[in-house]
């Protein structure tokens, strides 16, 4: 049981979905956090009640962690499933396997806004990968 739990939990579907649901849940939760900042205070209307104020309060706060939430998870699945496929085909655990699933992510995630801004959301996500990378690789001792 053990070894098909770990094997189950080292396959990319698994890695994918986990990261997508962490992502989700970060993203939900920066939203929720944010929207006490918000210039749209719906306390200051006048023309509701309390009750229907803070109805409104939550259902703008849902409404916003579930969009940010998707965002993240999207993000989180898409670069997490691509980084694991490139590591599984090239057999390797190295910074090349970020760099180039940074790159593949970037890319996909820009590619509705055309060729140029895929190629620099590519280039950007692959740089951000590189630097998260070398922070968790460095050597602290």
């Amino acid at each position: 049981m053990e070894k098909y739990m770990g094997m189950a939990s080292e396959s990319c579907i698994f890695k994918s979905a986990l990261s997508g649901g962490l992502g989700f849940g970060l993203g939900a939760f920066f939203s929720m956090m944010s929207t006490s900042f918000a210039y749209d205070d719906p306390l200051a209307r006048t023309d509701l009640s309390t009750r229907k104020k803070t109805v409104e309060m939550f259902k703008d706060m849902g409404r916003g962690m579930w969009r940010s939430g998707r965002s993240f998870g999207k993000v989180g699945a898409l670069y997490s499933g691509v980084e694991c496929v490139i590591e599984s085909y090239r057999a390797k655990n190295d910074m090349t396997n970020a760099i180039a699933g940074g790159f593949v992510t970037g890319g996909i995630l820009a590619r509705n806004s055309g060729p140029r801004a895929a190629l620099a959301g590519a280039v950007g996500f692959a740089a951000f990968s590189t630097a998260i990378e070398m922070f968790l690789r460095r050597d602290t001792s």
